[in-house]
């Protein structure tokens, strides 16, 4: 059984602060099982989006990781970002979006599996 959203969230944001990195929820979402979108903003007018990998991604044998894709692979301008959250949210009101500041562009999303 794969974490409730929330604690993976919490869980997630403890991860970043570890590090030094300032993290915050900026939507909450559904409790249980809602979608999770990471936004890591590299502090020079740009930032990377995580989405969630699709479920053919997934390892059978590992159905309760929660696997991350970039949405693209380089840093975007934010208001980029920005437009592809209001989407996300209106076709899924239960998503969740992590924000993230750091220079480096670190995400830790491959340590926060669960």
């Amino acid at each position: 059984m794969r974490l409730k959203s929330s604690i993976w969230v919490a869980a997630y944001l403890r991860r970043c602060q570890t590090a030094g990195v300032f993290g915050a929820v900026r939507r909450r979402g559904a409790e249980e099982a809602g979608a999770v979108f990471v936004k890591v903003a590299t502090l020079d007018g740009n930032a990377m989006l995580y989405v969630p990998a699709p479920q053919t991604v997934y390892d059978d044998s590992r159905p309760i990781e929660r696997i991350f894709t970039p949405m693209s692979p380089q840093p975007m301008p934010e208001t980029s970002v920005e437009e592809r959250l209001v989407r996300e949210i209106k076709f899924d009101p239960d998503a969740w979006v992590v924000e993230t500041e750091d220079k480096a562009g670190r995400h830790f999303l491959d340590l926060a599996r669960g």
